[in-house]
């Protein structure tokens, strides 16, 4: 969320709050401070200064859920980058995903878990400690919303808990952690049209049932399941291929034994994609890398005598990667990573070539391209069948 404004930590976790949720803290303080001007012994502004308790308890009870979430996490070994407040809840953001499909399950059923507890605890209170009847009625009401919120968190569409409880579900039952993903993410969309119909109807007065929230809540769902759906769809085509199904077919590989004057002859004369490239010895072993602008250090008079073994740079480890790496460990290793390109090495150690983002992209698109036109192929053949 942009422009989230850091206030601090929690238990180690950078506690943010996002601008929209000070809009929906002086409404909620508005709305449950009017509700508590009907007992008459709250007068002047003491019933709007218990509905500003009652709204930080509220997002007290959203703070306990996501620190619900967030304490599994760790426990799993999983770093917290954050807990966010904004308009429609709370967010705790994972560095990354959990291992296995019960520790995914796990995080995912820890908020709506703290929820019920933090709801039989408080309705407990509400029912048995001597209160007051304004404070008994605060008590409750964030009772009542605990249960609501552990309730509409398990609704099985992300980007709620109960998605995520999905999504761990078809993973255990598929193997494939993406496939889980995509199928909560559709959940999650169909939920989200749902709900911005219902939204819609309210508002023109064709239903009792959804407000504005409905709709805006809504669309928050659809927007957010149909990018995990996404994104998840795009993982999992990328997982069904490895480094060496992207390698560039022209890589610039070149063989050490190669003088400079002919080096500069074949492969840069005339060529002007590479700046640099791979070397190699006789058994395809790579030996590391030359530049263009390293025959500038040589005189032209020279080249014949001087062997590209002599310019040869080392390729750091970091840059290499197995030939059998799924491409997307691959995505992920250029997001978080700084390299640009890496080279791709054959379980024998072989240099099979390089490879970038856009290799992966333009494999991606021709294997798009492919799927399609099989797509349309099959099309044709049924219909030739009907009519036949």
């Amino acid at each position: 969320m942009n422009g989230n404004i850091r206030i601090g930590n929690l238990f180690g976790i950078p506690f943010l709050i996002n601008p929209s949720w000070f809009f929906v803290l002086a409404l909620v303080t508005w709305s449950y401070g009017s509700g508590l001007t009907q007992f008459p012994e709250l007068t002047g502004i003491t019933p709007w200064l218990l509905g500003l308790v009652t709204a930080l308890l509220l997002f007290s009870s959203v703070l306990a859920h996501e620190l619900g979430h967030s304490f599994v996490a760790i426990s799993q070994g999983i770093p917290v980058k954050s807990i966010t407040l904004f308009i429609f809840g709370g967010l705790a953001t994972l560095e990354k995903e959990s291992e296995t499909p019960l520790q995914a399950f796990l995080v995912a059923i820890a908020g709506p878990l703290v929820s019920l507890l933090l709801f039989g605890l408080l309705t407990f209170v509400a029912t048995t400690a001597p209160l007051t009847t304004p404070l008994q009625a605060i008590i409750s009401l964030v009772a009542y919303i605990n249960l609501v919120l552990a309730a509409f968190n398990m609704i099985p569409g992300l980007p709620l808990d109960g998605g995520n409880v999905l999504k761990a579900i078809v993973w255990k039952v598929t193997g494939n952690p993406n496939k889980g993903v995509i199928i909560a993410g559709r959940v999650g969309q169909v939920i989200g049209w749902i709900a911005i119909a219902l939204g819609i109807l309210s508002i023109i007065g064709v239903s009792q049932v959804g407000s504005i929230w409905t709709l805006l809540i809504g669309t928050f769902l659809l927007q957010n399941a149909g990018f995990a759906a996404q994104s998840a769809t795009v993982q999992d085509k990328l997982s069904q291929y490895t480094a060496e199904d992207a390698v560039i077919a022209d890589s610039p590989i070149v063989s050490s034994s190669l003088s400079i004057r002919e080096f500069v002859n074949n492969y840069v004369i005339g060529k002007e994609r590479w700046k640099k490239f791979l070397l190699v010895d006789e058994n395809q072993q790579l030996l590391g890398f030359v530049t263009t602008e390293d025959l500038k250090q040589i005189h032209t008079s020279d080249w014949n005598d001087i062997y590209l073994t002599e310019l040869v740079k080392p390729v750091p480890e970091a840059d290499t990667i197995a030939a059998d790496t799924s491409l997307l460990e691959v995505a992920k290793l250029f997001e978080t990573t700084e390299a640009r390109e890496l080279v791709v090495i054959s379980a024998a150690g072989k240099v099979l070539g390089l490879l970038e983002k856009a290799s992966i992209i333009k494999l991606m698109t021709e294997q798009e391209d492919i799927k399609n036109k099989a797509a349309i192929e099959s099309a044709q053949e049924e219909e030739k069948a009907i009519v036949n």
